[in-house]
C-alpha cells in the first residue's frame, strides 16, 4: 500500500535566476541603446522604444499566465491523485 505523498518542490538555482537576470538587463539595454543611435527622426525612436516596452511587457504577461496555467494543472492532478489513492485505501482495507 502507497501513500501519496507531495513531491520535493525543487526551486531554480541561484546561478540560473542570476543568468536570467543578466540576460534580461543586457538585451535589454543593448536593444534601448540601439535605438538611442539610429540614425532616424525622434518620432520613429519613440516608436521603436514603444514598441520595446510592450513587447517585453507582454513577453512578461505571457510567461506568467503560461507559468500560472502549468502550476494549476499540476495542483489539479495531485488533488486527482489523492482521491485516487483514498479511494484505492478504502477497497483496500
Amino acid at each position: 500500500m502507497t501513500q501519496y505523498t507531495n513531491p520535493d518542490l525543487i526551486g531554480d538555482s541561484p546561478a540560473w535566476m542570476s543568468f536570467i537576470w543578466i540576460a534580461f538587463t543586457v538585451s535589454m539595454t543593448l536593444m534601448l541603446v540601439g535605438i538611442y543611435y539610429l540614425p532616424v527622426d525622434w518620432w520613429i525612436r519613440g516608436y521603436l522604444y514603444m514598441g520595446t516596452l510592450f513587447l517585453t511587457a507582454s513577453t512578461l504577461t505571457l510567461s506568467k499566465s503560461l507559468r500560472d496555467r502549468h502550476e494549476y494543472e499540476r495542483m489539479v492532478n495531485r488533488v486527482k491523485t489523492a482521491r485516487t489513492e483514498q479511494v484505492l485505501n478504502k477497497y483496500e482495507s
